[in-house]
């Protein structure tokens, strides 16, 4: 039986992606998951405010890497083979992803 995929909200659009690419990815957002209920677990205790703030920064850091990881294998990847089948919508789509991580 074929293993099902969960529908994403945000788009139609697909990507399939290797495996090692995936479990890479998995295992960034495993990490983030961990600190994030790290947090929660400081909130909870009571921790210090800028022991908290510490943490929080770490995770902010932690998203931007996954970030840059994603973009520069979308760019790799997707942009360049829709590129080379002389779509070049992509170009403005990525653009426009862009200036949303720049906020």
């Amino acid at each position: 039986m074929a293993e099902e995929k969960k529908e994403c909200c945000c788009s139609q659009r697909r990507k399939v992606r290797e495996r090692t690419e995936e479990e890479a990815l998995l295992q960034r957002l495993s990490r983030i998951e961990g600190q994030v209920r790290g947090v929660r677990g400081m909130v909870e205790n009571s921790a210090y405010c800028t022991d908290i703030l510490t943490q929080v920064s770490a995770i902010q850091s932690a998203l931007n890497a996954f970030n840059r990881e994603l973009l520069a294998r979308h760019i790799r990847t997707c942009v360049v083979t829709d590129i080379e089948k002389g779509d070049l919508t992509v170009v403005d789509d990525l653009v426009a992803t862009i200036q949303k991580l720049m906020k």
